[in-house]
């Protein structure tokens, strides 16, 4: 049963779609189930900060909270502070851009409820949503990191790279996290998939990507890091 998903949103300059995100999480209906929202502010050098107290005061009945990074550290550590401060059953992370649409926070619960799943991966690459048109290289990137993972894992995954990982609070929480970057994302699957009779799941999700210009932030420097973060995670810890 659950009572309560804790949405952990980290953010870095991002002025342009931080109130549109939250708004759009607000909006979304989970029944029954709370939503406690934290929103991990990485020391964001534009107006960030500001539109998020606006929103916050804006919306006096609703579970939301602000946690501002005094320097900037990265994704990874402002991930680290979320998911430490999370009291909910389940955590969802959801980036503060507008690639992913919380609207599916319901189909990421669906193996929680049918199957009590303890992790489920948003897949990118799997279901018939729509997904927007952009780099090649970027996914077969994506696809030769997932793989990479699966070698070591022995995880048959198809989207190692999400953003949209629920996760059983108490599960993750125990888990000793080291990545400030974009290395979370190869340290958390292999260590999850370390835990004694977990139960991982996958689900497919639409995906609305952003250009450079709209503010993209991964870059073929966060792919080496992705690939030495397997090794690390996989081989050597």
């Amino acid at each position: 049963m659950i009572k309560t998903l804790s949405i952990i949103i980290p953010a870095y300059n991002e002025e342009k779609t931080i109130q549109e995100i939250l708004d759009k999480v607000i909006l979304v209906n989970l029944g029954t189930i709370n939503k406690e929202i934290i929103i991990v502010n990485d020391c964001s050098k534009d107006q960030t900060k500001e539109i998020i107290e606006t929103f916050i005061d804006g919306h006096k009945g609703e579970n939301i909270r602000l946690i501002n990074q005094e320097r900037n550290q990265g994704k990874g550590a402002a991930l680290h502070k979320g998911i430490a401060n999370a009291t909910g059953e389940y955590i969802i992370i959801q980036d503060a851009d507008l690639e992913y649409d919380p609207n599916e926070f319901l189909d990421l619960l669906q193996p929680v409820f049918k199957a009590n799943a303890d992790v489920v991966y948003g897949s990118r690459f799997m279901g018939s949503k729509p997904h927007r048109i952009l780099f090649f290289w970027h996914t077969i990137g994506n696809r030769f990191l997932t793989f990479l993972s699966n070698m070591f894992t022995n995880l048959n995954l198809t989207d190692m790279e999400t953003c949209y990982k629920l996760m059983r609070t108490n599960i993750i929480q125990k888990i000793n996290l080291k990545e400030k970057h974009f290395g979370f994302e190869p340290e958390v699957t292999a260590k999850l998939s370390r835990v004694h009779e977990i139960k991982i799941y996958e689900v497919g999700i639409s995906y609305y990507g952003r250009t450079y210009n709209e503010g993209k932030k991964i870059n073929w420097k966060d792919g080496f890091k992705a690939i030495y973060c397997i090794f690390r995670y996989n081989l050597f810890t």
